[in-house]
């Protein structure tokens, strides 16, 4: 199995008119979040379905897949390495997660992010230090800052909101859409997966002081009535 497989794989789902569509969505323009990423068209089931297929690739043919300009074939790595991480035991996870972290530089999308960050850096911590993930918070990197909210859907998965709260303070006034609506979004997971009323409690010490858009995620279970104080401010 080879890198180059993969991208030759890739090239018989490729479609010109869903590359167009998908530079546009992920918006690769000039001055764009996603400024200069390559697409060539290429759905995501069908990339999960290639992922498949080269399940056992080795990590220096995963990183030419990593380091390449073409969004898919960074997607498809990223889907392999994720598998081999679910099926791996604690040893080979934390060579994963080593990895990962080695090439994080090439998860520089918010797809690439949601689909890869929870699921390895999120799992792995669930049971460590969350220190990196708070360093991370800080940085000037959009992609990393959104890795570190992300990663921690892990956590409320399994019951523990903590470092959500905690990551989602740092991030509180971010002037990032795509930050602000990943933390509205593990936000509203903390109600919905562990608890409303602690999720309540957060947003009534911090609501007033949120963008609106990380607000009105983090509330939209909510009953409309409620939804309306939070926004109107008079809850």
């Amino acid at each position: 199995m080879s890198s180059e497989a993969v991208r030759l794989e890739l090239k018989k789902y490729s479609s010109a008119k869903k590359a167009e569509a998908s530079s546009w969505f992920f918006k690769t323009g000039p001055g764009q979040y996603g400024q200069g990423d390559k697409f060539i068209g290429v759905t995501v089931p069908e990339q999960r379905k290639i992922a498949l297929q080269f399940s056992h690739l080795s990590h220096p043919e995963l990183k030419n897949l990593l380091k390449s300009k073409i969004h898919e074939e960074r997607l498809v790595g990223l889907l392999i390495l994720v598998d081999q991480f679910k099926k791996a035991d604690e040893k080979v996870r934390k060579q994963i997660y080593n990895f990962y972290l080695k090439n994080i530089k090439s998860v520089n999308n918010w797809d690439l992010v949601d689909l890869s960050a929870p699921n390895i850096i999120g799992t792995y911590l669930v049971d460590k230090p969350k220190k990196i993930l708070y360093k991370q918070a800080k940085s000037k990197n959009l992609w990393l800052r959104r890795i570190s909210i992300v990663s921690s859907l892990a956590f409320i998965q399994k019951g523990d909101c903590r470092a959500t709260f905690e990551i989602a303070k740092i991030l509180l006034t971010d002037k990032e859409d795509l930050i602000q609506k990943a933390v509205g979004w593990m936000l509203r997971e903390v109600g919905k997966r562990v608890s409303k009323q602690d999720l309540e409690k957060f947003l009534k010490s911090n609501y007033k002081i949120m963008p609106r858009t990380m607000l009105r995620y983090s509330i939209e279970h909510f009953p409309e009535n409620t939804r309306q104080e939070y926004l109107k401010g008079t809850i």
